[in-house]
């Protein structure tokens, strides 16, 4: 395993002999004032894709929930504009293109299904997981934002 802070190979270890940083897939127990634990919360912030991302974001200030705050609301906010804008694009094609573009726009939606589903699934086990583009996005923001 590859820590995910250094990028050294830290075998099987529970702890980067580099860095220090945690790499256990343990599900996390600290909980905020509100008796909510982190991987609860995390989970929570996908519920409702962006909308429950931004609540979320705002309210708890723990790096764990807010990076996964923050990937919900690039994530599902990026699929609800691509979802917008075929869906107004399609109405003025011509059959033909019309059906394509219909079959575009669902596979979007069942690729979105799949993302909900994987990364409630992630945050509830208490893992950092980062999707490919918004996940570095997502940690920069949430890094960024817990300075304010």
């Amino acid at each position: 395993m590859f820590c995910t802070k250094c990028g050294k190979d830290a075998g099987d270890a529970k702890f980067c002999p580099e860095c220090g940083a945690g790499l256990g897939a343990e599900v996390l127990k600290t909980e905020n004032p509100n008796g909510t634990a982190e991987n609860i919360a995390g989970l929570l912030s996908y519920v409702l894709g962006w909308v429950t991302g931004i609540v979320f974001f705002l309210i708890d200030k723990r790096p764990f929930v807010r990076f996964h705050a923050m990937q919900s609301i690039i994530v599902f906010g990026v699929l609800t504009v691509a979802n917008i804008i075929l869906g107004g694009f399609i109405v003025h094609l011509p059959y033909g293109l019309w059906s394509l573009f219909n079959m575009v726009n669902r596979l979007i939606s069942l690729a979105g299904f799949v993302l909900w589903v994987l990364l409630i699934v992630k945050a509830y086990q208490g893992k950092y997981y980062k999707l490919p583009a918004a996940g570095d996005i997502a940690e920069r923001f949430a890094a960024s934002a817990g300075h304010l």
